[in-house]
């Protein structure tokens, strides 16, 4: 890359896999006509603002990097399943047994937009809330606390994700 302009077509393939993956985690399915519409309207987005967009790039183009997102997807995929099972029980339960609390999670991710797809999927899981991260802290609102220390918080709402982030962005 040349300053912020995409000049190798790499470039705009890995803009191409991080703006698909983040269609696939905004509409939480892969149908083919919800993939079909996403791989258009990423073309189109890359296709007129590669440049502008220069900092969502940087996405591995490597077989386990690959692998990784798909497993990203699915993970996150599973994960919204089970919240949303979790929370319709607990809606549903006369008593509402819920433990909120802020929770500080420990983050180890360090390209940004492996940061960002974990503050977003931690988000758009139901239960959870990411509300602001900060260095290596991801402070997340939690429905059912299940312990609001550090290493409870990290290993309960981090840790999952960010396996497959690592091996997409770090």
């Amino acid at each position: 890359m040349e300053g912020t302009e995409m000049t190798r077509p790499v470039d705009s393939l890995k803009l191409f896999v991080t703006l698909l993956v983040f269609w696939i985690l905004l509409n939480g399915s892969v149908a083919p006509g919800t993939l079909a519409v996403g791989l258009a309207v990423v073309a189109v987005i890359v296709f007129f603002f590669r440049d502008a967009l220069s900092v969502l790039s940087g996405h591995k183009l490597t077989l386990p990097a690959i692998w990784a997102s798909l497993r990203f997807v699915g993970y996150f995929l599973k994960e919204l399943v089970k919240a949303n099972l979790q929370l319709a029980a607990i809606v549903l339960n006369p008593r509402l047994p819920i433990e909120p609390a802020i929770v500080a999670a420990e983050v180890k991710l360090t390209h940004p937009v492996a940061r960002l797809l974990l503050a977003n999927a931690i988000t758009l899981t139901p239960g959870t809330l990411s509300v602001q991260l900060t260095g290596d802290t991801l402070y997340v609102h939690w429905v059912v606390a299940k312990g609001t220390d550090r290493e409870t918080a990290t290993r309960e709402i981090v840790a999952g994700f960010e396996r497959y982030l690592e091996a997409m962005y770090d």
